[in-house]
């Protein structure tokens, strides 16, 4: 497999157990572009001359084609192809690196010639660089996906400085700095956006086709493209703790780290050469001990054609190939693993552990219910418990005044908080309690005996020593939750179940609505570690814990597979987890454990596709029953049709 020039990228193409790289992507110095015809003309030129050589071979068209002058046509027509790969052969060898695939080639097309089998060493040479080519552009197919991420790589930030906005380097921005992103532009840093709002298209970020109207005051990042007007955001991160900046470095990474089966692979491949190497000198030379009418040609074209059959070049890139388009498949469906070992492990993982606020839920309060006394509407009892819940800053307060009013808001007075308990202040000229259960018994208000069975937050009223009603507080459970458990049964997930550490009676309750195994609340972040520690010690079992806070991040780190929510959940988790969601979807869970197994299935397929045939060829070319045309099948066909079977990951559909 030929070492074209190419150009660094910032994503590596797979590497070969021989030490070179099994990328063909010619690039021209100016344009940096890949250039087909160049590409090509070195096998067309082979090629032709073959198809020449062969026809005045056998229709006897020229007479004098003939001794030298045959031989040094099919030299010719060998040197555009089998140049560059003695080439890298010798460089291999003066690095002492004998046993290559380089080696292997080279040795058997030259020795084709020296026993005047010239078409045939010719042909393999050139069906080997054809292999190379389908095995470029297969690779090239395999990086698209995550080489569309680096074009979202924003090359200038329009910043407000002295007056005026002027371009400079993402890099130079620092944080709290105001930037503005023009209609189609790319979103340079994180931020938060100061205009009214604005409309982003996020699916290389997220996976998520659907672009996404943010309002004012809401986080965005780095990477979406701003598909309606001008809008402004005040940065919240520098370029190198981006998103993008994030995400960049997680994918540039787990393209280098590699599978068990991808290390085994290479390493089986450094012994399987040698061997091989030797057995071929072996089937040359020891059947003259053994063999009436030893013909020595006749050995040493078996034997080459054993060395030729012998290349580990199925093996070598269609198994990085494999694992390389399930990282590019998963992170087109916004989901990012930071090393295709994390493929092969999600395959394995039969239970499920979940945080529940911002991973099953949304993690944002709102009214549920309201039950109120029949003295007051709706919209006067609402008035007086926002009057008094806009003095707080508590999380639930927050939930309360998004409701929306239809007349002009009370304003309250005197408004003092009591600790643990809720609110105290005047409305109206009424004095005015707004709180939990032990508010009320502190002034000694009747409270409804229905109170006491309500497993969500609640937030009572009273209202001049008389109770007046109460709220609901819950956090939404996401909407594709239910669709999302439903998938990870259909996967092979035996277990689901929630570790949270909101209270239990609400854990259960939506646990119980999704129809999970089981369910703890109210663990701190050393419960959840525990519970999770106890998870791993049964027998069999293998755990992905999904979680987005930084409570989760010790839970994340010791389950078999951390799984963060990319979208909301804290740098902490994000950079603990060994599996970001960007779009926060829980279904993405089942999405990648279909992702892992598709592609182990294939790596799988191409081991036994490989070994099989190369196995029966090898015992037909000892037994002097395969040609060299034989041979180039079971190198350079077995690993075109395993590629081949690689690349249906990138078409495969996962939702």
């Amino acid at each position: 497999m030929k070492k074209n020039p190419i150009k660094e990228t910032a994503t590596k193409a797979p590497q070969s157990s021989c030490g070179h790289c099994c990328s063909n992507e010619h690039t021209t110095e100016s344009t940096g572009k890949v250039s087909n015809f160049n590409l090509y003309l070195p096998a067309i030129i082979s090629f032709l001359m073959l198809l020449i050589g062969i026809a005045i071979d056998y229709f006897n068209i020229l007479p004098f084609f003939n001794n030298y002058i045959r031989l040094a046509w099919y030299i010719i027509a060998y040197i555009p192809v089998g140049f560059p790969v003695i080439k890298e052969g010798w460089k291999s060898i003066k690095n002492g690196n004998f046993f290559t695939e380089f080696f292997l080639m080279g040795i058997a097309t030259i020795g084709a010639f020296a026993i005047g089998e010239y078409p045939e060493g010719v042909a393999v040479m050139v069906f080997y660089a054809v292999g190379e080519l389908f095995q470029g552009a297969a690779v090239k197919r395999a990086k698209g996906n995550i080489k569309a991420l680096l074009d979202l790589r924003p090359d200038h930030a329009l910043v407000f400085r002295d007056h005026n906005y002027i371009s400079v380097a993402p890099e130079l921005v620092e944080i709290g700095e105001k930037i503005q992103v023009r209609a189609g532009e790319k979103v340079p840093l994180d931020g938060q956006l100061i205009s009214e709002k604005g409309t982003f298209n996020t699916a290389a970020l997220t996976g998520e086709s659907k672009p996404r109207s943010l309002k004012k005051g809401a986080p965005i990042y780095a990477g979406s493209i701003n598909t309606s007007g001008v809008v402004e955001i005040t940065t919240t991160k520098t370029y190198k703790d981006s998103s993008i900046a994030r995400i960049l470095d997680m994918v540039q990474n787990a393209t280098e780290r590699k599978s068990k089966t991808e290390l085994f692979i290479r390493k089986f491949a450094k012994v399987y050469t040698p061997i091989v190497t030797y057995l071929a000198i072996a089937l040359t030379f020891l059947p003259y001990f053994f063999v009436e009418n030893y013909v020595f040609q006749d050995w040493l074209y078996r034997a080459l054609i054993f060395l030729v059959i012998s290349c580990p070049c199925a093996l070598v890139i269609s198994i990085p190939l494999g694992y390389f388009g399930g990282l590019g498949a998963a992170s087109r469906n916004g989901i990012l693993l930071k090393g295709a070992s994390f493929l092969d492990t999600m395959t394995k993982v039969n239970t499920v552990a979940l945080d529940k606020t911002g991973t099953l839920t949304k993690g944002v309060f709102k009214i549920k219910d309201l039950v109120k006394d029949q003295i007051f509407t709706e919209s006067e009892f609402m008035n007086y418990l926002i009057a008094i819940e806009s003095q707080s800053t508590h999380p639930i307060a927050k939930a309360i005044l998004e409701y929306e009013l239809n007349t002009q808001p009370y304003k309250a007075t005197e408004v003092t908080e009591i600790a643990g308990k809720g609110l105290k202040g005047m409305v109206n000229t009424k004095t005015v309690l707004v709180g939990n259960k032990a508010l009320m018994n502190d002034h000694h208000i009747s409270i409804p005996k229905e109170t006491e069975t309500v497993v969500e937050s609640i937030v009572m009223m009273a209202i001049d020593g008389k109770f007046a009603g109460y709220v609901t507080i819950a956090d939404e459970i996401k909407e594709d939750a239910l669709l999302a458990i439903a998938n990870m049964r259909k996967v092979g997930i035996q277990k689901i179940i929630i570790l949270s550490g909101d209270k239990d009676s609400i854990t259960q309750k939506v646990a119980q609505e999704l129809g999970l195994d089981w369910a703890k609340g109210g663990l701190l972040p050393e419960d959840k570690l525990a519970e999770m520690e106890k998870l791993k010690n049964e027998a069999g079992t293998k755990v992905a814990f999904v979680g987005d806070g930084i409570n989760d991040a010790p839970v994340l780190a010791i389950s078999d597979v951390g799984i963060a929510m990319g979208g909301l959940g804290s740098d902490v988790a994000i950079e603990t987890a060994d599996v970001i969601i960007q779009n926060d979807q829980p279904t993405k869970i089942a999405t990648a454990i279909k992702i892992g197994k598709s592609t182990r299935k294939i790596v799988w397929q191409n081991i036994a596709l490989a070994f099989g045939i190369k196995i029966i060829v090898l015992a037909m070319g000892a037994g002097g029953m395969a040609t060299m045309w034989e041979a180039v099948f079971a190198d350079v066909g077995v690993a075109l049709l395993a590629i081949l079977n690689a690349v249906r990951l990138q078409k495969m559909q996962w939702n």
